[in-house]
């Protein structure tokens, strides 16, 4: 085996790993958790003046921080519980604003605000149109036309409003009624 189809392979697994669950929104989460968790035990010094916050507010802050990290990887390897690691992700970051230097100064939680609301609206895509979308991406395999109106989307692509019934309860009555009240 040469070292090109290794890295194809590898390539290729991270792909798949990807596309199985919210990859972004896990990474964006445990990004979030590192400055929430580091800025309250780095020393800052102004002059001759050395500042430290490792109080209770920095046990907070560690706390907040470590959680995220592990909400990150919760998005990660328990795709199947998403929707509450990425609210419970979301109510760190605003309590991260008032216990840990604005959230690791703004920085952590605006990744913490991003990463919850990509994990709760991340959907699992459809794996036959995965399989059938390789398929035709294979070398040798022959090209198939695609339609504009269904085209196959990647696993874990797939949007909220996918299933969502464009057609309001209301917008199902029955023709003439109504009428007797516009007359």
């Amino acid at each position: 085996m040469s070292i090109v189809s290794i890295l194809a392979r590898v390539r290729v697994g991270f792909r798949h790993f990807r596309w199985g669950r919210p990859f972004w929104a896990g990474l964006f989460t445990m990004i979030a958790g590192l400055p929430i968790g580091y800025f309250p035990y780095r020393y800052v010094t102004f002059g001759d003046l050395t500042i430290r916050m490792a109080t209770t507010a920095g046990a907070g802050s560690l706390v907040i921080g470590v959680l995220l990290v592990v909400l990150g990887l919760t998005m990660w390897f328990q795709p199947h519980v998403r929707i509450f690691a990425g609210v419970a992700a979301i109510l760190l970051a605003l309590v991260s604003l008032i216990v840990s230097n604005f959230g690791g100064f703004v920085v952590g939680y605006l990744f913490g605000l991003v990463g919850g609301g990509m994990s709760v609206a991340w959907m699992p895509g459809d794996r036959a149109a995965a399989t059938s979308a390789e398929a035709a991406e294979a070398p040798g395999a022959p090209a198939k036309p695609v339609r504009s109106e269904a085209r196959e989307t990647p696993p874990g692509t797939g949007s909220v409003l996918a299933g969502f019934e464009a057609t309001a309860p209301e917008g199902a009555r029955e023709v003439g009624k109504g009428m007797r009240r516009a007359e």
